[in-house]
């Protein structure tokens, strides 16, 4: 996933996919923990597409609170 996709999905599309990536996660850690995950390097790959959904939840927070300051 790109910061661009993430950009164009609403908060609640972001909160789903948080929880999707997160469960994702969960189950490639445990196939790593017994030795049945074939390509090791999709965990990291997770890891940051949860940052960058974070990231951008994160900034549509602060723009929110911007916008009802001004």
């Amino acid at each position: 996933m790109k910061a661009s996709e993430a950009r164009a999905l609403s908060s609640e599309e972001l909160q789903e996919k948080l929880a999707g990536l997160k469960k994702d996660l969960f189950f490639l850690r445990m196939q790593h923990a017994t030795n049945q995950l074939d390509n090791p390097i999709k965990i990291s790959e997770v890891k940051k597409d949860i940052a960058r959904v974070k990231t951008v939840i994160r900034q549509q927070q602060f723009s929110t609170q911007e916008g009802a300051e001004a």
